[in-house]
């Protein structure tokens, strides 16, 4: 049974670790109390989505050193405490932005490979299933996080900064406790963790293509996230806001189901079918964006297919480096955040230009297929246990 508490935990960590992405329930209210505009409110989202998967790339590499109890709880109190320190806004939104953005950020970055690494080690012959539920939890908790923060700020009257510091409080504490419960199996022939170079790491030409891979699944999920409800000109408001969750909660049953698939089917097919389900949809958006009901499906399709991205790679690293070193190698492809957040600013800039989102979408369309193609070209072997052996040494 241990190890389903273990899962259990995992799930409510993310949940927790997840709520950054409820933001959208705090712009209006923060633009109320302090004047701002639409631009400089969204900053601590921003530099959060940097801050997050860049400290990946350390924390990963850390992990082994410290082990999964301290990397969960060190970040769960770094993260809940940034939501306290973002209350402090009411002084100056600084503190918001240094808050949620920076040392959520990190705190987030250190814990949320944890549950992903223990859990694999857990089970290791379901490596996709449990990854996808336990990464399905960051998703759901943004949804029930900003429930109840809509909760408080409208039935108690709550400021957005007051509300901060309650969560914050409710993270350091949920987040901790559940950090308290990681810990690795005792299996011998695991042996020691390897300690992976990240230069050795990023010369293997499997690691550069997967990067590709995900890189070109994160920046469809984003551009079309960021810019959903001006996908379709003609949309209603509340056909508008049905889109935006109903690709959420595709991307929660994405992560499941993608998972569940690739147990079954196979890493390597369920990344490629991933690529080229994605990039069909988005091929197909002139078509499908021409009505409430085809926006409503185009939000659907797109959010279940990058549900996938968020489980695949993380499996087929586990899958190919070893379960070992998941932490390090995952941690490095991970940044891929970084880049693919650019997409909705580029996918801005030419809907600016055209008056359309068409040519942004066939573009990110383009380099799905041609990350797909590198992918079925390389070569179907597991990373060697020399490698880790010598790295290790």
């Amino acid at each position: 049974m241990k190890r389903y508490l273990i899962l259990i935990a995992s799930v409510a960590m993310q949940m927790c670790l997840g709520a950054t992405y409820s933001w959208s329930v705090y712009v209006q209210p923060l633009k109320d109390s302090t004047g701002l505009l639409q631009g400089p409110v969204q900053l601590p989202f921003t530099l959060f989505y940097f801050a997050f998967p860049l400290t990946m790339i350390f924390s990963g590499q850390l992990l082994p050193r410290l082990g999964p109890r301290i990397c969960a709880v060190g970040g769960g109190l770094l993260f809940g405490c940034g939501w306290v320190v973002a209350g402090w806004g009411s002084d100056h939104f600084l503190f918001t932005m240094l808050g949620i953005g920076l040392m959520a950020g990190i705190g987030v970055g250190f814990a949320y490979i944890v549950p992903i690494a223990t859990c694999i080690r857990w089970f290791p012959d379901r490596k996709g299933l449990v990854t996808g539920v336990a990464v399905a939890g960051f998703g759901g908790g943004a949804a029930l996080v900003s429930q109840i923060g809509a909760w408080l700020m409208a039935v108690h009257e709550a400021t957005p900064f007051a509300t901060f510091q309650i969560l914050g409080i409710a993270f350091m504490v949920l987040v901790g406790g559940a950090g308290l419960c990681m810990q690795y199996p005792p299996d011998a022939h695991m042996g020691k963790t390897p300690v992976l170079s990240p230069r050795r790491i990023i010369s293997q030409r499997g690691f550069r293509i997967l990067y590709l891979a995900m890189g070109s699944g994160l920046a469809a999920g984003f551009a079309v996230n960021a810019n959903l409800k001006e996908l379709f000109t003609g949309v209603s408001p509340t056909a508008g806001v049905t889109a935006v969750g109903l690709f959420a909660l595709a991307n929660a049953a994405g992560r499941i189901s993608w998972g569940w698939l690739f147990d079954r089917l196979g890493g390597r097919n369920m990344v490629c079918a991933n690529l080229l389900c994605q990039a069909l949809v988005l091929f197909l958006a002139p078509w499908m964006l021409v009505s409430s009901w085809g926006l409503l499906l185009f939000a659907g399709l797109t959010g279940f297919n990058y549900g996938g991205v968020l489980v695949l790679y993380a499996s087929s690293v586990a899958h190919i480096w070893g379960s070992a070193a998941l932490g390090q190698v995952y941690g490095l492809l991970f940044s891929a955040n970084v880049p693919a957040a650019l997409a909705p600013v580029l996918a801005g800039l030419l809907f600016d230009t055209t008056g359309s989102f068409t040519p942004a979408l066939c573009l990110i369309a383009l380099l799905i297929v041609a990350a797909a193609v590198l992918f079925m070209r390389s070569p179907r072997e597991r990373a060697p246990s020399s490698t880790v052996q010598k790295e290790a040494r």
